[in-house]
């Protein structure tokens, strides 16, 4: 590893940039978790770009960045739909009471609703199959080429800024996680009193912050070793806490709009099972943040 921190920036961008380059063929092809990895990915070398952003030369490392938040952005438009999928297909196989004509009462008639759940899936399906193909032809525009080719010259011709980048790795790399701990721990504290929408925003910017964290955490792991692979667990874990919860609210609203024009109970059932789901990842929230209390790296 390499004492200076431009050339550490470096090495763990280059890891960075692997990971989403190699991701685009299974993307193409639609594998299974191949947009999730891939949005992964973008949303990974944005955040630790920004984190180490002292190091690097401010305009060219930005026009990277921009096109990595237009990146991710579509790749989120196919996964957020994927995800919805996913869990609604789950929800409706843990009601499938619904579906069991020996739970209609005694006497009610039984009416199979072949159409019921099925729709609310296909929906979404059909938004990721959507999104998915708007992905895949952007891999052939110019537009993310060009973006390929800005990521290759990032590493083969890096920006890095006089002085800073000569700076020793571990006390650079130190002060990044400092930085970023800081902010988080910030976050946390001013969130007791809110309630309502506000406190389900403040949760979403906690869960950003602890992603930032988390990727800053892992791409200084080769630099300081054990304290910082262990601060980005943690911070993992409070992102997949809050992440958890931001999936149930988000899956809500969607159910809601369905039951609304639906006039269906069953969908308020499911929009139940979600506000649980909320719930729970709420319960686990406080215990996840609870290594914010000790500052990390001594």
């Amino acid at each position: 590893m390499s004492a200076t921190a431009g050339p550490a920036l470096v090495d763990a961008v280059a890891a960075d940039v692997d990971r989403l380059c190699t991701s685009e063929p299974d993307v193409r092809r639609d594998l299974p978790d191949s947009v999730h990895k891939m949005r992964v990915a973008t949303r990974r070398l944005r955040s630790v770009l920004k984190s180490y952003r002292r190091v690097l030369r401010r305009k060219r490392v930005g026009e990277i960045t921009d096109e990595l938040r237009w990146l991710a952005g579509m790749l989120g438009v196919a996964r957020d739909a994927e995800v919805r999928a996913e869990r609604f297909a789950s929800l409706l196989g843990d009601t499938g009471a619904l579906f069991d004509e020996k739970t209609v009462p005694p006497g009610a008639k039984y009416t199979p609703r072949k159409d019921f759940g099925s729709q609310l899936v296909a929906d979404e399906r059909r938004i990721y199959t959507g999104a998915h193909r708007i992905v895949v032809d952007a891999f052939d525009g110019r537009r993310y080429r060009a973006l390929v080719d800005r990521l290759h010259g990032l590493i083969a011709d890096p920006p890095l800024r006089a002085g800073h980048a000569d700076e020793p790795a571990k006390h650079v790399f130190t002060a990044v996680l400092r930085h970023d701990f800081r902010d988080l721990r910030r976050l946390v504290r001013t969130e007791p009193g809110l309630s309502g929408d506000e406190r389900v925003e403040h949760l979403h910017n906690i869960r950003k912050a602890a992603k930032r964290l988390r990727y800053s955490a892992e791409a200084a792991t080769a630099v300081l070793g054990e304290p910082a692979d262990e601060l980005g667990r943690k911070a993992k874990r409070l992102q997949t806490v809050l992440g958890d919860h931001r999936d149930a609210v988000e899956a809500l609203q969607t159910l809601r709009t369905y039951a609304a024009d639906a006039g269906e109970s069953d969908y308020q059932r499911l929009c139940d099972a979600e506000e649980a789901a909320a719930a729970k990842a709420l319960e686990e929230y406080p215990d996840a943040a609870e290594f914010l209390r000790y500052h990390p790296l001594g």
